[in-house]
């Protein structure tokens, strides 16, 4: 399903979905002023639908100020891209995973408890089998996010 094909109802319920997945059906409905269970439908449609695929944790920015973050560019070897991936999936410290055009394939977003942590971590992903070349970048400080 497209987002054009998604009614107005439906983007107000993602819309409140997205700032609190946790918030109960019945709120919701009360929001949407719609019943409790056209609510319900409507969100089951949607995970059926595949516009909604699951439900996350967001954790706030002050509770991970004292981390170290940094964008890691990786180069990967033909045909690896996907064992890669799934190695990927398994450090909890890699945050983002983008795949990329240009000199590299892969930017993976991660943040760890310390400029030790964080080296081990560049090391821990050059050593994945598949991966030819890391190249590192520490975020310094965030100017802009939307």
């Amino acid at each position: 399903m497209t987002n054009s094909a998604l009614d107005a109802t439906d983007r107000a319920l993602l819309a409140l979905l997205r700032e609190n997945a946790r918030t109960p059906v019945a709120e919701l409905a009360r929001a949407l002023k719609l019943s409790r269970t056209t609510v319900q439908s409507r969100i089951e449609r949607l995970e059926r639908q595949r516009v909604v695929v699951g439900y996350t944790v967001v954790v706030p920015d002050a509770a991970e100020a004292a981390l170290v973050r940094a964008h890691i560019f990786i180069t990967v070897a033909p045909r690896q891209s996907a064992a890669i991936e799934q190695a990927l999936r398994r450090i909890a410290e890699v945050r983002v995973l983008h795949s990329v055009s240009g000199p590299f394939d892969l930017i993976a977003v991660v943040a760890a408890h310390s400029i030790g942590e964080l080296d081990a971590l560049i090391d821990r992903i050059g050593a994945l089998d598949g991966v030819e070349r890391t190249t590192s970048a520490i975020v310094l400080s965030t100017r802009i996010e939307r």
